[in-house]
């Protein structure tokens, strides 16, 4: 009896361990994907270390800026803008919700003009300084003018839901100043003489 009372105790461990990983890894995917902004930033600077790793030595400060600035426009932007395009035109209802608000027509045209951003940024990636200044200037205005409306509907509404405050407001104002701050750097470095992306 004793041995059976053992493989029960086992397989009944082994199926909350499975039940545990499986609530542990759908946590994981719901915040990945809840966060988005810091998803891409994050995948952003890791192929930008990917891609100074791999740049033959001896490596500049402009080369170092220039892999950072170009994958920062690709993913912080591009690919985030289109996530949010896809977010506010195909599941308007689920991403207001998230926001704390009721779903709105609007949901098409903020979904519309991050698809506009999103373009911009896929266009500017790898290209000259002006168009990353474009394609980092129109959403940094979107995203600190979002940041301010986030902070009046805390204050006014008391308004907390997860897409009003937290990560998504921490990365209205992160993602346009990583933005800026990759544009000064670039401006004082200039562009490495052979690109290496």
């Amino acid at each position: 009896m004793g041995a059976q009372a053992g493989e029960v105790v086992n397989a009944a461990a082994r199926r909350y361990a499975s039940i545990a990983m499986a609530d542990f890894i759908a946590a994981a995917i719901t915040f990945v994907l809840s966060n988005f902004p810091l998803t891409f930033l994050v995948i952003g600077l890791i192929v930008s270390l990917i891609a100074i790793a791999r740049t033959p030595e001896p490596v500049d400060a402009a080369t170092i800026v220039e892999k950072l600035i170009s994958w920062h426009v690709f993913f912080a932007i591009g690919v985030s803008n289109l996530y949010n395009f896809v977010c506010h035109v195909f599941f308007g209802k689920i991403a207001a919700a998230f926001i704390g608000w009721a779903d709105s027509p609007f949901q098409f045209e903020v979904g519309m003009a991050s698809l506009g951003f999103s373009a911009v940024a896929f266009v500017a990636a790898f290209r000259s300084f002006d168009l990353r200044l474009a394609a980092i200037l129109g959403p940094a205005l979107f995203l600190l003018g979002a940041a301010a409306g986030h902070v009046y509907q805390m204050v006014a509404e008391h308004n907390f839901a997860p897409g009003n405050a937290g990560i998504i407001f921490d990365m209205d104002i992160i993602v346009p100043l990583a933005g800026f701050v990759l544009l000064g750097l670039q401006r004082r470095y200039g562009r490495p003489p052979t690109r290496l992306i």
